[in-house]
């Protein structure tokens, strides 16, 4: 059955004289392309592929810079509530996929992306204020200890919503 299917016919398939071996090994796969001019299928070679402009990465770079900038704005203690909100956000989110509920993938590395620049800029300012490695491991264990465990502000809000919702039933009913 398989020697029934026949892409090209045997006297187009040629190949160079000057390579080795008609196989090129890479991690992409074989360079048929390169390998077999002759054929008539263009399949996709390394020139062909969309290369990331540049412009798109600058964009992503100033982005970044002023959610940098921001971060850098906000007060210890501020740091400190997002992260542990942007925490539970994130507990939310994985309920969410574990129940198949319907979830956006992205926010997944954007909420760890934002915990982690959130703490880099707090390690940045211990280390400011001479704060060696072993006493801000000591410092973040104390303060991870002493979170208070709070609902995430999106649950907060779908609760509101809820609640919302039933006093429109009741005064409707009513």
């Amino acid at each position: 059955m398989l020697g029934a299917i026949s892409i090209a016919p045997p006297s187009t398939v040629t190949f160079p004289s000057n390579l080795p071996s008609p196989v090129s090994k890479s991690f992409n796969g074989m360079r048929v392309q390169r390998l077999c001019p002759n054929i008539g299928v263009r399949l996709p070679t390394e020139s062909s592929r969309r290369p990331c402009s540049p412009s798109s990465s600058v964009v992503m770079m100033a982005k970044r810079e002023e959610e940098m900038k921001e971060i850098r704005t906000k007060t210890t203690e501020e740091i400190n509530e997002e992260v542990v909100d942007l925490k539970g956000e994130l507990f939310m989110l994985r309920l969410q996929k574990s129940a198949r509920n319907e979830f956006t993938s992205s926010e997944f590395r954007r909420m760890r992306k934002r915990i982690a620049r959130l703490l880099t800029v707090k390690r940045e300012r211990e280390i400011e204020e001479g704060i060696g490695k072993r006493l801000s491991r000591k410092f973040d264990r104390q303060w991870k200890k002493s979170i208070v465990v709070r609902p995430p502000p999106s649950l907060k809000k779908l609760q509101d919503e809820e609640a919302a919702a039933e006093a429109a039933e009741k005064a409707a009913s009513a």
